[in-house]
């Protein structure tokens, strides 16, 4: 897996989120085009926003920005259901 230079938080880098914001940029312009027509013109135009943003996704490796935390082990406790059958003992 390729290292990034972006350490220490979720939030990943400025070009990722330029790449996201492009992304959902087309998406609103197809959607409202499509909701207010439909104006085929438009839906295409947003699919070709929205293709730019995933090429600039790709070549930004957005994917490098996430960073995977060690897992957490955490105590596992006993808990019972209100809808759970169990038999009474005595």
């Amino acid at each position: 897996m390729a290292q990034s230079g972006h350490q220490g938080s979720h939030a990943g880098s400025a070009k990722s989120w330029l790449a996201v914001i492009i992304i959902l940029i087309g998406f609103t312009v197809g959607g409202v085009a499509l909701t207010l027509g439909p104006n085929w013109l438009f839906v295409w135009i947003g699919v070709g926003i929205c293709a730019v943003g995933g090429l600039l996704a790709l070549a930004f490796d957005i994917f490098s920005d996430v960073i995977v935390d060690a897992p957490r082990e955490m105590s596992v406790q006993e808990h019972h259901s209100p809808f759970e059958h169990r038999s009474i003992t005595s």
